[in-house]
């Protein structure tokens, strides 16, 4: 088990200042970084959210937005179809729940872009709900600490399970929730894990020696080359323009692959975060006018 105790003591002089832990933040505003965050790291998530809420500061104000704008305000976060759901999810809330962001799992589950994982962050950020919240830090902590293993399984519904055991049955279960996020984090890394700084004084994987990994070796996740970045490129054009942009404009973001660069196109096309308009031009979500659909492209 986890110490209760020693996990909040460090938590309370360890924990980073993250602008969506402070005192005043809305479940909104949470909801959007949970979104945000989501295989992005925390330095490039903090001005753009900050620009977000202050532009937004509600559901009804992003449901407001046009498509375009909340794909620009994106920026650089990557995987832009999280934009587009967060919006989805915004005119949702605004619509049907009074624009207030619901406070049960089972409800939060039924929005647009809403997973296990943040349904449950939400309900314990924001609500201060006693519920067990698992990501890949959290699922690392508990494997090392509690089973004894370099690596966590596969992600399964036993890592439900797992936590909620461990939470305390009392009002800390929230802070001890994001605690435990934050030791993963910061301390039980994935690469190089600070065990010499760990505050917990007992670790199963500790006591056992740090036996190594059963699992397959950890895959260096790629950037350069890969779909994703052909998809960033062709979407830099169009946020950099203010009219659709011709297909020649969009051809020169990416020439080293040009099937590539026509099959990310596609994609964005399909995505519906790209549309081409009737005289064949492109442009983001929302200001191509008249539209083809994208099965006439």
């Amino acid at each position: 088990m986890i110490d209760t105790g020693e996990l909040l003591d460090w938590y309370a002089t360890a924990q980073r200042d993250l602008p969506w832990r402070r005192p005043g933040v809305s479940a909104w505003q949470i909801l959007v970084s949970e979104f945000m965050l989501q295989q992005t790291p925390v330095a490039r998530v903090e001005p753009i959210w900050l620009d977000w809420v202050a532009r937004w500061p509600t559901p009804s104000a992003t449901a407001a937005a046009g498509a375009a704008d909340v794909l620009r305000a994106w920026g650089k976060l990557g995987y832009p179809r999280r934009a587009k759901r967060l919006h989805e999810c915004a005119t949702v809330i605004a619509t049907e729940h009074g624009d207030v962001v619901p406070e049960d799992v089972d409800t939060l589950l039924s929005l647009p872009g809403i997973g296990t994982y943040t349904a449950r962050a939400v309900a314990c950020f924001a609500y201060r709900q006693r519920v067990p919240v698992v990501d890949t830090n959290v699922r690392r902590v508990v494997a090392r600490a509690v089973h004894g293993r370099d690596d966590a399984a596969a992600a399964s519904t036993r890592d439900l399970d797992d936590v909620a055991a461990l939470l305390p049955d009392d009002d800390t279960a929230p802070t001890f929730s994001v605690a435990l996020m934050e030791l993963g984090a910061t301390v039980c890394t994935a690469r190089s894990p600070k065990c010499g700084v760990c505050p917990l004084s007992h670790c199963t994987w500790r006591s056992l020696g740090f036996p190594a990994g059963t699992g397959p070796a950890r895959k260096v996740q790629k950037y350069a080359g890969t779909d994703r970045q052909v998809r960033g490129r062709l979407l830099d054009v169009l946020r950099g323009s203010t009219s659709p942009v011709s297909r020649a404009e969009l051809d020169v973001a990416w020439t080293t692959d040009t099937a590539q660069r026509d099959r990310c196109l596609d994609s964005l096309l399909v995505d519906g975060l790209v549309e081409q308009t009737e005289d064949g031009r492109f442009a983001l979500a929302g200001e191509g006018g008249e539209v083809r659909p994208p099965s006439a492209v």
